[in-house]
């Protein structure tokens, strides 16, 4: 996580390639109460594959949301993934934690980051001691876990400026993958055990973060997500974008039979089931880990008509549509709760980014 600076209450905001999303949380007894939530539809062109393509009307975007939603607080966390970040677990050799801090930049430049040092924004989390053996190879007792981030600074410099003409303050920059952990371990508390893939499906990505007890244990972005169902509707039936959507999302449209609207999706489906499938077996042989147990979907994608039974029967696995607000208190007088209900697997970064206000308090 990287963090600009510490101050009391933020607003999650999640900018995607198809909407930005805001929520914003307060404390309530002893959990968490919802105290603002906001959507804009975003068009096709001003985000893409995790990088704003057109920084004024983003900017706009982000002061229309916050002005019509009446959002008075101006401190935010956002995420970025894409290509620009990488993620990895990495073992570093040293005999202290103070030799560790020295080691993780060296190690990094020489072994895992593929690129020149000055041009990405490096930051970690030592997670201790390797609870398991490299396969084949004991752990040496001298070697720390640790989660390695590297975000391009041009990225970070991207989305700062953005922020800035839309007249809010990033104080905390995540990862969308780390984002949706966070939400999933509060609404979920999963078992220490359970091995879990958190698939947050956007318009343009798809993050993939499998972990255990609230560590992750693989994480990776891949260039797939519900723009290809829309381009593959716009191609077969002549539509437009917008028309495309709603076909899309599940709404009837004249000449366009559920039938026919049912095999698009499916082909698109298949193509992201295949990105999956080749994820869990790469994890599957590079860890000594043992098999996923449950899978849950998050992002503008997740309830395309048929995605969920499709990876359920195929994966052999149980899949569930992710629901961030689970454990979170909604007040009935001030929030349409089917109008959230509606939002729930879409609003899951920015449910996890809002979060980071009790991690700064």
């Amino acid at each position: 996580m990287l963090g600009w600076r510490k101050l009391k209450g933020l607003v999650g905001l999640d900018i995607g390639s198809s909407a930005i999303k805001a929520v914003e949380l307060s404390r309530y007894r002893n959990g968490y109460e919802l105290v603002n939530l906001a959507l804009e539809e975003l068009g096709p062109d001003g985000v893409a594959d995790g990088i704003i393509k057109d920084p004024a009307a983003i900017a706009l975007a982000i002061g229309k949301l916050f002005k019509e939603n009446s959002i008075k607080t101006r401190n935010v966390a956002v995420a970025v993934a894409g290509h620009s970040v990488i993620v990895k677990k990495i073992a570093v050799t040293a005999n202290n934690e103070a030799e560790l801090v020295d080691a993780i930049p060296n190690e990094a430049q020489q072994q895992h980051i593929q690129l020149d040092m000055n041009d990405v924004r490096l930051s970690y989390q030592v997670l201790g001691r390797p609870s398991e053996s490299v396969v084949g190879r004991p752990n040496p007792s001298n070697t720390f876990e640790v989660l390695l981030v590297a975000v391009k600074r041009e990225k970070i410099t991207n989305y700062a400026e953005v922020l800035q003409q839309a007249g809010v303050v990033p104080v905390v920059m995540d990862i969308d993958a780390f984002a949706l952990e966070n939400a999933f371990e509060v609404s979920y508390e999963p078992l220490p055990d359970l091995v879990v893939a958190l698939l947050n499906i956007g318009a343009s990505i798809m993050n993939i973060n499998i972990i255990r007890g609230g560590e992750p244990l693989f994480t990776r972005d891949v260039s797939v997500g519900g723009n290809q169902y829309t381009d593959a509707l716009e191609k077969e039936f002549g539509l437009s974008f917008q028309d495309a959507e709603m076909l899309k999302s599940g709404q009837q449209l004249g000449g366009v039979s559920p039938e026919a609207r049912a095999i698009h999706l499916r082909s698109v489906s298949e193509i992201m089931l295949l990105e999956i499938q080749k994820t869990f077996d790469f994890f599957r042989h590079t860890t000594s880990v043992e098999n996923i147990q449950q899978v849950y979907l998050a992002g503008g994608s997740a309830r395309v008509e048929g995605l969920a039974d499709l990876l359920k029967q195929d994966l052999s696995i149980p899949v569930e549509i992710m629901n961030p607000f689970r454990k979170i208190r909604i007040d009935s007088s001030k929030f349409d709760l089917s109008y959230v209900g509606e939002l729930e697997p879409r609003m899951s970064v920015a449910t996890g980014l809002a979060l980071r206000a009790f991690d700064l308090a």
